[in-house]
């Protein structure tokens, strides 16, 4: 018994490894975030196996399930929409559980935004700090003034409908010279990253509405 955490492309489909594609059609069962978005995969793959769901609003739920459904058979593949299970995805109860029952997991090396928006940046990467999403109310003030503090590199994600909030936060926290990077649409066809002070990036999503999913890297104190 057996559970793998298998990643999955972040945009473009050939973004996947080839052991990735071997595990996904030799396992038993795969417990997917969004089934639909899984089965396209699997689909463009030519890969038929059972698909249920696991995700963030279940997982408390569902998680005493799932270790019988592992204990039951030889291996199960947990996959996201996009990019590493358990990275600002749901996975870690799942890995604990599994843990503490002596089940085997193996984490597959492949696709997680940040890697690729943090080497592009051009911002110091030999030590940095990943936050994942931010607060969006509670501790949000707090995890600013910890970033404007910081001597090394941050990375986060943000969505589009938040990014102008975020930026506009790095300029009053950070200071207006303080060097960012900014991706979007990691390995997609419009992937685009700008870099420059805050008041730089600031503006030029004021004149370029935010789309897609951003990767937002900042430059340590």
């Amino acid at each position: 018994m057996k559970l793998f955490l298998v990643p999955t492309p972040i945009g473009n489909l050939e973004d996947i490894t080839l052991r990735a594609l071997r595990v996904l059609k030799e396992c038993d069962h795969i417990l997917a975030e969004d089934t639909r978005e899984t089965r396209k995969l699997l689909a463009h793959y030519s890969i038929d196996k059972p698909v249920s769901s696991y995700h963030q609003n279940n997982e408390h739920a569902i998680l005493d399930g799932v270790i019988e459904k592992i204990r039951g058979v030889s291996s199960v593949a947990l996959v996201t929409d996009a990019g590493t299970p358990a990275i600002s995805d749901p996975g870690f109860l799942l890995v604990r559980e599994c843990i503490k029952h002596d089940i085997d997991v193996e984490c597959l090396p492949g696709a997680t935004a940040f890697v690729p928006a943090l080497v592009v940046s051009g911002l110091p990467c030999e030590q940095f700090e990943y936050i994942g999403f931010l607060p969006h109310k509670k501790g949000r003030e707090t995890r600013f003034k910890a970033i404007a503090a910081s001597e090394l590199t941050t990375v986060m994600y943000e969505s589009p409908h938040r990014l102008m909030k975020t930026l506009e936060q790095l300029v009053q926290f950070c200071g207006a010279e303080r060097t960012i990077s900014v991706s979007r649409e990691i390995s997609k066809k419009f992937e685009q990253t700008v870099r420059g002070t805050t008041v730089e990036v600031l503006e030029h999503f004021k004149q370029h509405e935010p789309r897609g999913e951003f990767v937002v890297v900042v430059s340590g104190q």
